[in-house]
Formats: C-alpha cells, structure tokens, sequence
C-alpha cells in the first residue's frame, strides 16, 4: 500500500549511494537541483507512464519529486484529486515497479497533497488559459483584418513598416501617416505624384492597412482608375434599369471612410467618367470622408482633365516622390535582403544600387535576378557576382562640356552666354549652377573650371557656393540640380 505518514527529515539514502533531504514544511528537497534525483524521478516516471492508462498522465507528469530515503519515494502534487485516485486506484502498481527499479522489496511512493502547490499550480494553468485566449483573439483578429484587407483590395505588403524612408521621400511619408492617424482632418485629398516604381501605390495602401488596423469598423476601398473606369462603363451599358445599376455604383464607391484612387491621370478624355468621378469626390469630400489619389504628375500636367476636377484635386496637399539617393537605395536593399532572410555582401548591393538609380521597382529588380542566380547556383551574393549578372557598364566621366551643354539647355540659356560677360540673371544663376555641379561632379578644381569657361577661380568658387548654400531651402533648386544630374546620366 502507499505510505501515508508525515513527511520525515531523511537521512541518506543506501540504495542510491548519494544523501538526499526534504524539508519537513515545504515537502521540498533541499537540494531539489540534484541531478541525480532528478534523473532517478524521471526513469520513474517513465515507467509510471508506460504502465498506467492515459488518463491519468497528466497527474504523472505534474507531480514534482521531493525526496527518496529508505525505499520511500516522497513526490508532491497540487492537486487532491490526483493524490486520492492515484492512491486508491494505482498505488499497487506504482510500488511494485518502483521495487523493480529500486530492487528494495520495502520501496513504496509517498504522495502528498500541498496547497502553496495547489495555489502554483492553479496560476499556471490561469496564466495558460489566458495566453490561449490572447492567442485566439489575435488569431481571430489577424482573420478579420485580412479579410478586410483583402475586400479592400490592399496588397499586405504594402505597410509603413517595410516603407524605407529617405530624403527623397521623408515629406510624403510624413503626410500619408498624418493621414492615416487622422483621416479627412488634414489634408483632404492627399495627392500623390512621381514617376513610376517610386512607391506611390506603396503610401497610398499603407494609409488603408494603419487605418484598417487601428480602427477596424473602417471602411476602406482601393482601386485602380482603370478598374473604376471599366465598372462605370460597364454598369452604364447594362440592358436593364439605368437608375438602379448607377444607385449601386455610387454606394460602392461612397459609401465609404477612405477611398484610395491610383494612376488618375489614366481618367484623362474620358468625359463621362470624369463626371461621375467628380460626383464622387463630391459626395465623399461633403461627408467628411478622406481621398487619397495618385499619378504621375500634377494635375496641371494631365492634358484633358476637367477644370472641376483639376480644382478639386489640388484642394489639399499634393506631394512629390523623387528617385532616391544611392544611401536610401543601399537602404532599401539592406531591408529588402533581411526581410527574404538573404545575406549580401555591401559591395555588392552598393554596385546594384549605383547602376539602378531611376526608381524603387527596378533597383529592386535588379537585386531579385541577383539574387535568384545566388540560389540556383548556390553561391554567396558577391561584388563578383553581381557584376557578372547584371553586366552594368562603367559609366563614363563628366565633362565640364556636357554639363554645360544640359543645364543650358535645362535653364534655356545659351552656353556662349554662360562663357562670356553677361550679367543677365537668368544667365548668372545657370552660370553659377553649372560651377556648382561642375565640382560635385568632375571634383575638378576651381582653376580648372574657372579656366574652363573664361572666369577666374574665385568667381567659380563663388558660384558653387551660392548654390550649395540654397540647395537646401530652394525646392525648385534641389530639382533642378537633380533632373540635370539625371540627363547628364543619361548622355552616359
């Protein structure tokens, strides 16, 4: 039978060859880190496991062992139940195997019942409870809100936290997020404009994740204009009611907290589309709902759009996304590297990021052919590597002729002009610009340039430091410089 006397101090133990105690109060060893205890418990329990039902392992697996003296193996459970139906029901065959293993015909399992144990236990299996509902709800939401999402038609990898932010993009950013925190109380629309593979599509679906995520009950629509075209073409043309087929179309479109339209500039000559577009934005501006629109260029630029809807877009703010620096490419490759798990070496994505200079999209591109001979061939991402790949060609130096010859013809001056004594201003700002990218780009130095168009070093030196000291609080400037340096690239 199982012993049910008190707990004793031990004393040590003949069978095992090593001393262990338990405390009389606490039913614990006081060495209760002994390995070899442990290690003795543990092939008990094993044995436990491999002879009595499944029921009845959890309670096996929960008891913590406390001592073993004199063939008595003291073990602890918080839990009473386990105590009185392993006691009344299975104390034959655990003391039988536990003489097996002890080779003691005295050996027997004490168990005790304990309630600080109790008490532990019952933490633990709230606390487990607990995280299997926080995991549930968080399941449950990840479900509803790629759900919404996807009847959104947001593509999930467009969020803030994969947007890589540089000084080509760091206003627009910072306009799309204070969007996102508070639609429709900013800037209302928010339009968007850059070339394209800069991440307008990127900003833009990233205000719909922040705003689906933070305020779930919102409602959030994504489309092409191209896709709002064909759906109002297409309901027009339907046989049967008009009025009906045009009453859903508008509560598609409008009954809505943010609409996210993308390329409008596709809207243009499309007369009847642009009237039910400005019906649109319309309803939504006048209930207080937040557009955000994309294109790639300003509303002034777009031949044929309406003069109403010309207007209405540039009611807010429009912002601009420009090529990125080589330190944001190189950034952008870093966290596009990390996030596909890809180790590159720096000199190769700095020669990625050096020849793929236009847009986002291509510079990505570029390192996903990189990367995908990597896999196939199974080598690291090398300089080596990279440049047998992608096979880009050296450029070539700038020439002080060249760069005259493009910021001339940028600022619509005559080279002559800039070489000779005109004091005109038009002439004198191109004259001074060209100084300025002759030495950013050549390194040359101010004699050389100054010889170059007839000047005198310090006149050179003069002008480069008008301009480097503008560049920065002169938008048009900062422009300027980099659409110059951009042809230049392309001569190359």
């Amino acid at each position: 039978m199982v012993r049910q006397e008190p707990a004793k101090l031990l004393s040590p133990s003949s069978n095992l060859g090593v001393a262990f105690f338990i405390i009389n109060t606490k039913h614990k060893s006081k060495y209760m880190d002994n390995i070899e205890l442990k290690r003795f418990w543990e092939k008990v329990k094993e044995e436990y496991v491999g002879i009595l039902p499944e029921s009845v392992h959890p309670w096996i697996y929960s008891l913590e062992v406390s001592g073993y003296d004199k063939g008595v193996l003291t073990v602890v459970t918080g839990q009473a139940m386990a105590r009185d139906w392993l006691r009344k029901y299975h104390s034959e065959q655990m003391n039988k195997t536990l003489k097996t293993i002890t080779k003691n015909e005295a050996a027997c399992i004490h168990i005790i019942y304990d309630e600080n144990e109790a008490r532990k236990m019952k933490k633990e299996v709230e606390k487990i409870h607990k995280k299997e509902l926080e995991l549930q709800q968080k399941e449950q939401a990840i479900e509803n809100l790629s759900y919404m999402q996807s009847s959104s038609n947001l593509n999930l990898k467009y969020k803030f936290e994969n947007f890589v932010v540089g000084e080509n993009n760091k206003f627009a950013h910072s306009a799309a997020l204070a969007v996102a925190k508070n639609p429709a109380q900013k800037y209302n629309p928010l339009f968007i404009y850059g070339k394209a593979g800069l991440g307008k599509t990127h900003l833009m679906q990233a205000i719909g994740h922040y705003t689906i995520f933070n305020n779930p009950k919102a409602k959030v629509k994504y489309t092409k204009t191209d896709d709002y075209i064909n759906d109002f073409i297409s309901n027009s043309r339907k046989s049967n009611d008009y009025v009906e087929n045009m009453a859903k179309f508008n509560k598609k479109y409008t009954n809505i907290d943010i609409i996210l339209i993308d390329d409008i500039q596709f809207i243009e000559s499309k007369e009847r589309t642009m009237e039910r577009m400005q019906h649109t934005f319309d309803t939504l501006y006048n209930k207080g709902k937040q557009i955000v629109i994309t294109s790639d260029r300003i509303p002034e630029e777009i031949p044929k759009l309406t003069d109403a809807l010309k207007t209405r877009f540039e009611w807010g703010l429009m912002v601009e996304l420009i090529p990125p620096e080589i330190e944001t490419r190189i950034k952008i490759l870093k966290n596009l590297a990390q996030n596909c798990g890809i180790e590159a070496e720096q000199a190769a994505l700095k020669y990625i990021a050096e020849n793929y200079d236009k847009n986002v999209r291509e510079l990505e591109g570029a390192f996903t052919k990189v990367c995908a001979f990597a896999e196939m061939s199974e080598q690291k991402i090398t300089l080596n590597l990279a440049q047998q790949i992608l096979k880009c060609k050296p450029a070539e130096a700038v020439s002080f002729d060249s760069v005259a010859k493009i910021t001339a013809e940028y600022l619509n001056v005559d080279v002559d002009d800039i070489k000779g004594t005109s004091r005109n201003q038009k002439v004198v700002k191109a004259r001074q610009l060209i100084f300025y990218l002759c030495r950013e780009l050549t390194n040359q130095s101010f004699e050389s340039i100054g010889e170059y168009f007839n000047k005198k070093h310090t006149t050179a030196m003069y002008g480069h430091e008008q301009v480097k000291n503008k560049i920065n609080a002169s938008q048009e400037l900062s422009n300027a410089v980099r659409e110059i340096k951009q042809a230049l690239k392309v001569i190359r």
